[in-house]
């Protein structure tokens, strides 16, 4: 047996002596909610059980202060080190369809409808567990006329922090509040931009980042108004081959599991060089150039690089004979900030009026 599947065996029976434990002093199943998507032909929805202790739950969240801090951090601890209900039954109801599932061993309900029957656009649907209150989530339908769509990560490309990246799972833990974080200048106006040339532009949010972040990220979106769309996030722990999940793989994986769900649609992919974005879009680029619209990578200032991995130079610098606009003709621009990246955009992703109106 190997070292990952040892971490994944040891793993697995702490938490299941966890959840016997929290059982008994009277904690139950409790449903997280995630936004989920689909196509008019399939719905994928996504969320997780984990244990809850019903009396916290029921506590409202308190006025911000010092008090309130203390309270944000001990609910990010006992959620970020949540015990997760494997293998339990749930029920998840779209539009007069119930289907029958479970979670997996990490406690996430990750299942596909077909023929659910709804419309383009903003749906609720429902999903019961055992034991657990129901609850009810967002998916997004995008229609089959729908050409264009946003991926966008999230740390440093959309907020930054300001904190070295290695803490950046700390501080989302043991803070967690959104007016801790900057909002990068311009971004969501550029999402907007795009969105409202063409209304029926899904925007999806890929990060490496885990899903219990969710909550804290749709509170700083919201606050900044950047368009309502799914996340899709990791989950961090052992594999069967590794110690940790690869997040250049999530992302990829990711990005094919866009283009094969919504075949008709170019992306306009938008990340940072802080980290591996470049080459995973020019890599997606190089495999699917007629899936992508263009890429749009938000430079960080020498500070940002230092503070993301640790030297002022960038992670990944690419070749200049070896990318996807010299290629496969994918046009890739680069910028400070959300108005650098819009009116560097070609005509092809945002036309010419909107990107003069915006220099404005």
């Amino acid at each position: 047996m190997g070292l990952p599947e040892i971490a994944g065996w040891i793993d697995d029976r702490m938490n299941s002596r966890a959840v016997a434990l929290l059982a008994r002093r009277g904690w139950r199943p409790r449903i997280i909610a995630f936004t989920g998507y689909g196509s008019t032909t399939s719905l994928r929805v996504l969320g997780r059980v984990v244990m809850s202790n019903p009396e916290r739950a029921a506590e409202p969240p308190p006025a911000w202060g010092p008090r309130s801090l203390a309270v944000l951090a001990d609910r990010g601890w006992r959620q970020y080190f949540s015990a997760q209900v494997c293998d339990h039954p749930v029920a998840v109801r779209a539009n007069g369809r119930r289907v029958l599932t479970r979670t997996d061993s990490g406690g996430y309900i990750d299942v596909l409808i077909t023929g659910h029957g709804l419309e383009p656009g903003w749906h609720t649907v429902h999903i019961e567990a055992r034991a657990a209150e129901p609850v009810s989530a967002r998916v997004l339908v995008v229609s089959p006329q729908t050409r264009t769509g946003i991926v966008s990560d999230i740390d440093d490309t959309i907020m930054v922090t300001m904190l070295p990246r290695a803490l950046i799972a700390a501080w989302n833990t043991f803070v967690r509040h959104s007016s801790a974080r900057r909002a990068v200048p311009g971004m969501a106006e550029l999402y907007r931009q795009v969105v409202a040339e063409q209304p029926d532009t899904p925007v999806f949010y890929l990060s490496t980042g885990a899903w219990n972040a969710v909550p804290t990220l749709q509170a700083f979106m919201t606050k900044h108004g950047y368009p309502p769309g799914p996340m899709l996030m990791t989950d961090w722990g052992p594999t069967a081959t590794s110690l940790f999940r690869s997040g250049i793989e999530h992302k990829r994986v990711s990005l094919r599991n866009l283009m094969i769900t919504f075949p008709e649609i170019r992306w306009i992919l938008v990340g940072d060089d802080g980290q591996h974005d470049p080459k995973v879009y020019d890599d997606a680029a190089r495999e699917h150039p007629g899936h992508i619209a263009a890429i749009a990578i938000r430079q960080l200032s020498p500070r940002e690089q230092v503070l993301s991995h640790g030297t002022p130079e960038r992670l990944d610098a690419r070749e200049t004979h070896r990318h996807a606009a010299s290629e496969h003709g994918v046009p890739t621009v680069s910028g400070r900030d959300g108005r650098a990246l819009l009116k560097a955009l070609p005509e092809l992703t945002i036309p010419q009026s909107s990107t003069a109106a915006a220099a404005n």
